[in-house]
């Protein structure tokens, strides 16, 4: 069956499996990997879709519905969107040049989703180090897992809105040059949806270039750049601006660790991902 699920998932673009890659970070932090950040608003659910972190943020939806909805024809009831959310960001990873790691399948889909847990539990791109580590320790993470997990912004954008600040702040640990590039296409006011990649470098590979950057002060958000700023995961940061092996081996332990799923007869397997059965 994992076969099958990777052999759907590969059908799909690099550019439609990378935001799959958020998707599964976004939905284990709420719930545990549920997929309750599937469903869409209803009578009895709030939807986290809606949350403010990842509100027009979070994409990748119409790839799990395409890959589950294929799935359903194949073999009816039998693999959860949950699991298809984590085969996913595996598979996203190794696309774009990122490490890979057994991913045990068997999860159920969770029968609730909770807006406020979303906007409580998910990182801020203004949270503090000492709010990071606090958060991902809740989960069980420690600082070195949040370090190797905060280094999946080696892929993927910000909008306007999250950095504006950053860049405009004449008090921000930012390298000036860095900043100028970026307000070019991030006006002070307005649009606040224009887009800039988290890794002005190699903003398509999986790679340590995010690390590098945060020690040139390039970092795009400020929970970004909070990694190295004279605090104590300073070492890990440089470590791995040294060391990419060590870098991907700690990504995706943590992305190991981090699972938390539904399993055994808790919740359900849907049939189609954004509604309940």
């Amino acid at each position: 069956m994992a076969s099958l699920v990777f052999a759907l998932l590969f059908q799909e673009s690099v550019e439609w499996l990378l935001p799959s890659f958020a998707l599964h970070f976004h939905d284990c932090f709420v719930q545990g990997c549920d997929a309750s950040i599937l469903l869409d608003d209803s009578s009895s659910i709030d939807s986290e879709k809606n949350a403010i972190h990842n509100f027009r943020s979070v994409r990748g939806y119409e790839v799990i519905d395409s890959v589950k909805s294929q799935l359903e024809g194949i073999c009816p009831g039998v693999v959860s969107c949950a699991d298809i959310v984590a085969v996913a960001a595996r598979d996203a990873s190794f696309a774009v040049g990122g490490p890979s790691w057994t991913v045990r399948l068997g999860r159920r889909d969770s029968t609730t989703a909770s807006r406020s847990l979303a906007e409580s539990n998910l990182p801020s791109f203004r949270d503090s180090l000492d709010r990071l580590i606090s958060l991902f320790g809740s989960k069980g993470l420690s600082a070195r897992d949040m370090v190797a997990l905060s280094g999946s912004h080696t892929i993927g954008q910000a909008q306007c809105v999250t950095f504006r600040d950053r860049i405009y702040n004449n008090q921000s640990v930012i390298d000036a040059g860095f900043a100028s590039t970026r307000r070019r296409q991030c006006p002070a006011t307005g649009d606040n949806g224009n887009l800039a990649p988290l890794d002005l470098v190699t903003p398509n590979s999986f790679d340590n270039n995010y690390f590098k950057n945060l020690i040139q002060t390039k970092g795009l958000l400020e929970s970004d750049q909070v990694l190295f700023n004279g605090g104590s995961t300073d070492t890990i940061v440089d470590e791995y601006s040294k060391n990419p092996s060590k870098f991907k081996s700690d990504f995706a332990a943590a992305m190991i660790k981090m699972t938390d799923p539904l399993t055994g007869s808790a919740g359900q397997i849907r049939r189609v991902c954004n509604i309940l059965n």
